[in-house]
């Protein structure tokens, strides 16, 4: 009797410590029965294994809970990598005058490369928005940058397109690829600022030798260049908009004309104001906006077109304060006939080479770019002339002149390692209609000739001619294959700048773990 009364008083011990050992893990399992200390009783034993089942499986499933939050979280860190990535290489490219197709399919291409898939980007000429949606039924991951400055440094631009490049190879990770990209945007330029001022001079000497001046106007309008430079540098340090720069830098060369005007000087003076237009004209980006509205993006295309003409009215207003002052001080100001002669036609074409290579150079391209822009500049300026000689009209030769730039600066800028966009935007400098819209301001603020208007609409066609005449010949330069054609279908446009053909998400090869004989044997 009294064995059964102590065994009778274990067993509900044994049970409230299980009941215990159940709710709380980590205490002592339930003890053994006085009587049989090795355990050997079944119902001891069976709550004994139970309860070390359920502490192991217990301590499972918090390491399963804890690996699957850790990982969770490396793949929003992931997420955000490559987002963040996208942004700024697509900010770089909206910066350096990139279409808005050539940005959106990069940025699809970075994208791409780090593994999201179905991502939709949205530029605003000033913002840039991608978002991206892992399933249906998840919310979307929605990240913006702002586009806060513009510059035109080739350098840069060409960085980040051979980045982009090697990272959809996979020939960078991800971080590598980051770290590069915070590099290339924090450098500074190549070559020292003092040659690119020099740079600048050089292009606007070899405006007025193709518009058939002598040296002694060539060396004063160098001189007029560097100091128009000079001046919108220290406006761009003191934070002025670039249209007050137009503004000073058109009354400059204008203020120069007038000077030699008034001293008498042996040149035509109408050609420094010609070349400091063309001077200013060349960094306005015309032919994105003019890509963007036959590429269908209409919104970022209105900004740019609405962004060239507040500098072009710049230009103007500066050119006019100008005339009207030497109105004012009675200074015959005039503009001679210029007329094309074949003999020329070797000045003609070197100094179109000439003003795209200073162009290249002012805007910090690679070394590598200045033989293949020099090509298409001559190429550009011979063109030109032999449809302006076989009177085919201002646009439409310019139109001809325009297409073979591009035809052979997107073949040319493919095999030299660098983005289309440097070398077909540097050819187009010899076209700029400069003496075109100066001729039109003096006809209509001097002479009181409505046929300035005239003039100033054939200067309008001429940037239109230009624009769509370089991207037509891109198109016809693009290789015809059927991914290229996929492409083109998909982003409604050449491509200038980033990868052609669509990049795919980097995954690991299954490997085959049964043999072909041993699968026909089963």
């Amino acid at each position: 009797m009294a064995k059964g009364k102590r065994t009778r008083s274990i067993e509900p011990d044994v049970g409230q410590i299980h009941e215990v050992g159940q709710d709380i893990h980590g205490v002592t399992p339930p003890e053994a029965d006085h009587d049989d200390p090795a355990g050997t009783r079944p119902g001891v034993q069976d709550r004994t294994e139970a309860f070390v089942e359920r502490r192991k499986g217990g301590r499972r499933a918090e390491d399963r809970s804890a690996s699957e939050e850790q990982q969770a979280r490396d793949e929003q860190r992931e997420l955000y990598s490559t987002l963040d990535l996208a942004l700024r290489v697509g900010e770089v490219l909206l910066s350096s005058g990139a279409g808005t197709a050539d940005a959106t399919a990069t940025i699809l291409g970075v994208t791409a490369a780090g593994g999201l898939r179905g991502c939709e980007v949205d530029i605003t000429f000033t913002s840039i928005a991608i978002s991206y949606q892992a399933a249906p039924d998840v919310a979307p991951e929605t990240h913006m940058r702002v586009v806060r400055y513009r510059s035109q440094d080739f350098s840069r631009l060409t960085d980040v397109d051979r980045l982009v490049r090697r990272f959809a190879r996979g020939e960078v990770t991800r971080e590598e690829a980051s770290r590069e990209l915070a590099r290339i945007v924090s450098a500074g330029p190549p070559f020292p600022r003092w040659s690119s001022v020099l740079a600048w001079g050089v292009m606007a000497g070899g405006a007025t030798l193709l518009l058939g001046g002598g040296w002694l106007i060539t060396l004063v309008a160098v001189f007029t260049a560097v100091l128009i430079e000079l001046n919108n540098r220290w406006f761009s340090r003191q934070r002025l908009p670039a249209f007050y720069q137009q503004v000073a830098g058109a009354f400059l060369a204008t203020a120069v004309a007038l000077i030699l005007y008034a001293v008498h000087a042996p040149v035509k003076p109408s050609l420094v104001v010609a070349a400091g237009i063309i001077m200013l004209l060349a960094g306005i980006a015309l032919t994105g906006a003019v890509q963007d509205a036959i590429t269908g993006y209409y919104v970022t295309a209105s900004a740019r077109l609405l962004e060239a003409m507040l500098l072009t009215g710049g230009i103007i207003a500066g050119v006019s304060l100008g005339l009207t002052l030497g109105l004012k001080l009675g200074l015959p100001v005039a503009i001679e006939a210029q007329t094309i002669q074949l003999a020329r036609l070797p000045v003609m074409v070197g100094a179109g080479a000439l003003m795209a290579v200073a162009f290249c150079y002012a805007s910090y391209a690679p070394l590598r770019s200045l033989l293949p822009v020099a090509l298409v500049g001559a190429a550009g300026s011979l063109a030109y002339t032999l449809m302006a000689r076989a009177e085919f009209g201002p646009a439409w030769s310019t139109a001809a002149a325009a297409f073979v730039v591009g035809l052979a600066g997107y073949s040319l800028g493919r095999r030299t390692g660098v983005p289309p966009l440097v070398v077909v935007v540097s050819g187009t400098i010899p076209l700029l209609p400069g003496l075109t819209i100066y001729k039109g301001l003096l006809e209509l603020m001097a002479q009181g000739n409505l046929i300035g208007i005239v003039s100033l609409t054939t200067a309008v066609a001429i940037g239109v001619a230009l624009a769509s005449g370089v991207i037509l010949g891109e198109y016809v330069a693009q290789p015809i294959r059927r991914e290229a054609r996929r492409l083109e279908d998909r982003l409604a446009g050449p491509r200038l700048v980033g990868p052609r053909r669509p990049v795919r998400p980097r995954q690991p090869r299954p490997r085959r773990t049964t043999s072909r004989r041993s699968r026909r044997t089963q």
